[in-house]
């Protein structure tokens, strides 16, 4: 009895720890599956952290020049230069040639002679130039003398060619919008009242236009100021003796011709006049006749009156 009770027991814990360490095998063979397919993951994560700095640098590689591409700067341009020349004659000849040279303009020329020996000739030239033009024509310049000064300055006008390219579009669009109100209206007043606003916008549109074609044309061409002075005063040399016959000669028929033309306004002068010379003519002739009658007499009277 007690061998039989005794069977079942050990039977049932032997079924018991082999139940355990089937349920203890599939756990451990769960976990190793487990534990293996985790490497993928982990491996996927990992390159998809390492490859996350390379895509961000790609995406920031494609995104820069995007930040970077900036509308080109519109700057309007001004420069001066003060030249010491030998001959300011033959100098603004070559300015002539070096503005042909860069198709430029001739915009102003101020020119002084020196008025005694210690003063010297100047000139004052404006010219305008292409603005790519600019640095290639200073350095033209720079060669006709001596560099005594030198200076560039830019503006800006970026903002405003935008502004006012936006007014002129803005304007525009009520300039079509009035055009489609005037063709719906129907009575008198309200077509001359949108006639009048569409006026108004148009001569605005104008405005705004040369405006902006001013602007647009100061940055196309830059100006530039140049001052040049001769290296010594100027003293007038000795000409030559041809040089002075010459000038005596001219200077003797100028003054043969003044004198020829003075006596003619004077022989004018006397025939206007003549019949009022006449007559003082004759009142002198009368008095001296007059007087050359009786005043013998009037004296042989006064002579027999004092012998008496």
């Amino acid at each position: 009895m007690y061998a039989s009770t005794k069977l079942p027991r050990t039977s049932a814990l032997f079924i018991s720890a082999l139940l355990g360490g089937v349920i203890f095998t599939s756990c451990a063979s769960a976990d190793r599956s487990t534990n293996k397919a985790l490497p993928p993951i982990a491996a996927d994560s990992a390159g998809n952290s390492s490859s996350a700095p390379a895509r961000e640098s790609r995406i920031s590689q494609k995104a820069e020049p995007t930040a970077i591409a900036r509308s080109r700067p519109q700057l309007i341009k001004k420069a001066a230069i003060s030249l010491t020349v030998n001959s300011v004659d033959r100098t603004v000849d070559a300015v002539s040639q070096i503005i042909n040279q860069q198709q430029g303009d001739l915009i102003g020329l101020k020119e002084q002679q020196p008025k005694n020996d210690n003063s010297r000739h100047t000139a004052t030239i404006q010219l305008r130039i292409p603005e790519n033009r600019l640095e290639p024509t200073l350095e033209e310049l720079a060669k006709l003398g001596t560099v005594n000064s030198r200076s560039i300055t830019a503006e800006d006008v970026g903002d405003r060619l935008v502004d006012f390219q936006a007014r002129l579009t803005n304007s525009q669009k009520t300039e079509a919008n009035l055009q489609k109100i005037m063709d719906r209206a129907g009575s008198i007043t309200d077509v001359l009242s949108v006639a009048q606003q569409l006026s108004n916008v148009r001569e605005t549109i104008e405005q705004i236009n040369a405006q902006l074609k001013s602007l647009q044309n100061q940055v196309a061409y830059s100006t530039i100021t140049l001052n040049i002075e001769a290296a010594v005063s100027s003293t007038s040399p000795q000409p030559a003796l041809g040089l002075q016959v010459q000038e005596t000669w001219n200077n003797s028929t100028h003054s043969l011709s003044a004198f020829s033309i003075s006596l003619l306004k004077l022989g004018i002068w006397l025939i206007v006049y003549s019949p009022y010379l006449l007559i003082f003519a004759a009142l002198i002739y009368g008095f001296s006749r007059w007087r050359r009658t009786h005043l013998p007499r009037l004296t042989q009277t006064s002579e027999s009156t004092s012998s008496e």
